[in-house]
């Protein structure tokens, strides 16, 4: 299969090192928005750019019939936007806050013990996550995707950047060396706590889900998510 790489920084290299070892072929490169693309080239596009570029760098492939596989963060007030041209143009994509196979069965994890706590009022959620310093978005999406599946299935109405209030869900950032990744949530009573909890060793989980699934998107039409690809619906 043949990726187009939005985005050569860390992941980037990551991405490429793991998808020619599963023997597919990096053809495009794209560091700088003013590049010349050949769209034809490509199967699938990976994207993992910088807010400012993502829109453009995904609705692009999609007017080209380019599927994308996005995990870059910060740009979601166009999501609604980057779907509708994707569909007009039956192209295909999966957007995710994380692509790591362990972090989206903790999603899951994460939606099963908030219906559980639902009705148990004594108990009061909050959430910590840790990154290295070189993260600029805080909270991470990551944090806001597991916020939104507590916001889902209990009376929580919102979250909040370290503030915490009735029916707002408490979210800590903290920047500290070299962390790939961490995120805890915790349900505190007077009497106990409840904690779940994922910390990715590397961010060789990130790159690797990402390939999957540029793998599983190749030839399909529609708006799709890691539940898909992982068979988690």
């Amino acid at each position: 299969m043949n990726i187009g790489l939005f985005g050569y920084g860390k992941m980037g290299k990551m991405i490429e090192q793991i998808a020619q070892d599963r023997s597919h072929s990096i053809v495009v490169k794209i560091d700088d928005p003013s590049q010349d693309i050949d769209y034809s080239q490509m199967d699938v596009a990976i994207d993992f750019s910088t807010p400012e570029a993502a829109f453009d760098n995904i609705t692009n492939c999609f007017k080209n019939k380019v599927p994308v596989i996005s995990g870059t963060t910060g740009w979601l007030d166009k999501f609604s936007e980057a779907v509708n041209i994707c569909k007009e143009h039956k192209s295909a994509f999966i957007y995710a806050s994380n692509f790591s196979l362990g972090v989206n069965i903790f999603f899951e994890l994460n939606n099963h013990l908030a219906k559980m706590m639902s009705g148990l009022n004594q108990y009061k959620v909050s959430m910590e996550e840790i990154h290295h310093t070189q993260k600029v978005d805080a909270p991470s999406g990551t944090a806001i995707t597991l916020a939104e599946g507590i916001i889902e299935n209990t009376p929580y109405e919102s979250w909040a950047l370290d503030k915490s209030k009735d029916n707002t869900i408490p979210i800590k950032s903290i920047r500290e060396g070299v962390v790939p990744g961490t995120h805890s949530i915790s349900y505190k009573s007077s009497v106990d706590t409840i904690e779940i909890k994922h910390e990715a060793h590397n961010r060789e989980g990130f790159a690797l889900g990402a390939v999957i699934a540029s793998e599983w998107i190749h030839g399909k039409i529609g708006i799709f998510s890691m539940k898909d690809v992982l068979n988690l619906s």
